[in-house]
């Protein structure tokens, strides 16, 4: 029996990556996590446990402004699951079809949106939408439809929508590659024995290369759920800190950044700030666990 051999050059090289992730990710999540715990008490740092927890979840002053954040990320999130997510679907089912001509052209002009910045696309739509300088009222008159028009930004019931549309325009190119690349790998002899079976066009799609795809989709709805709970950029670019009209479109990010940093006339709060976050962290950890050991856990089932 060989003793314990320790691979040193695996060390070597791991060692790095592992350096910067922990001082990056590793030593700042136990810091914030260790911040939530603090308050600052005439001007001095003292360990007030859970208080912070309770002040965010229970005291009128916090809580009304947490939850009503949750509840829009959750729209939020919501409107990329089933808007978002179906049309890079079909996009790629569209677009891996052998017969399509130019395919390449329109997967790249899908995809440039992806890498466009947040302040770039968010200013953008801003001024599209604009019912002052904005072309969206003169586009939607020229086809005879101005009446559809609403200062979508600026009203309540619609900021939010229509940012998170906004979003999914910018992002569908994720997940079309994403099931592009997966509905490229399934083999062709499995497609060409649906054929033989009489299984063709949408049939094969339903009946063969969905079934196949499900772990890709359940890595993109993922994904989705955490990207969405960390999203800040966009609503801060087209918004504002305060995210109106009215905290319409405030998600837990800008909340965050509102608690942490402070804004006009709210002074930062490093402490209450880290509170939310750890929630944040809480929640994405929890809908990434409930993945991992609930759904995909079915799949595997399924496939086999």
């Amino acid at each position: 029996m060989t003793g314990f051999r320790i691979r040193w050059h695996v060390l070597v090289f791991l060692a790095p990556a592992v350096l910067v992730y922990t001082a990056i990710m590793i030593f700042p999540l136990f810091n914030t996590l260790r911040l939530a715990l603090y308050s600052q008490v005439d001007q001095t740092t003292v360990f007030v446990g859970l208080q912070n927890f309770k002040t965010l979840f229970g005291d009128p002053n916090w809580s009304g402004a947490f939850w009503n954040a949750l509840g829009n990320n959750f729209w939020f999130f919501f409107i990329h699951m089933v808007v978002q997510n179906p049309i890079g679907i079909m996009l790629a089912a569209i677009l891996s079809h052998p017969r399509l001509r130019f395919a390449a052209l329109y997967r790249s002009a899908i995809f440039v949106p992806t890498i466009l910045s947040f302040v770039i696309v968010g200013f953008a739509w801003k001024l599209i939408l604009s019912p002052i300088w904005g072309i969206a009222p003169e586009m939607l008159d020229a086809i005879g439809l101005k009446w559809l028009y609403q200062p979508w930004l600026g009203k309540e019931d619609y900021a939010l929508t229509t940012l998170a549309l906004i979003s999914v325009w910018q992002f569908v190119g994720i997940p079309m590659m994403l099931i592009y690349a997966a509905l490229l790998s399934i083999p062709e002899e499995i497609l060409e024995a649906g054929e033989i079976d009489g299984i063709t066009g949408m049939a094969a799609f339903w009946k063969i290369k969905l079934p196949l795809i499900l772990p890709s989709i359940g890595i993109i709805s993922i994904l989705t759920f955490v990207g969405n709970f960390n999203a800040f950029d966009l609503i801060y670019a087209s918004q504002g800190a305060l995210a109106g009209p009215d905290f319409a479109t405030d998600i837990l990010g800008t909340f965050l950044y509102r608690t942490f940093f402070g804004f006009q006339l709210q002074i930062g709060d490093p402490h209450m700030g880290s509170a939310i976050a750890t929630a944040m962290f809480a929640i994405i950890l929890a809908g990434v666990c409930l993945y991992l050991f609930g759904i995909q856990r079915r799949m595997r089932r399924y496939q086999l």
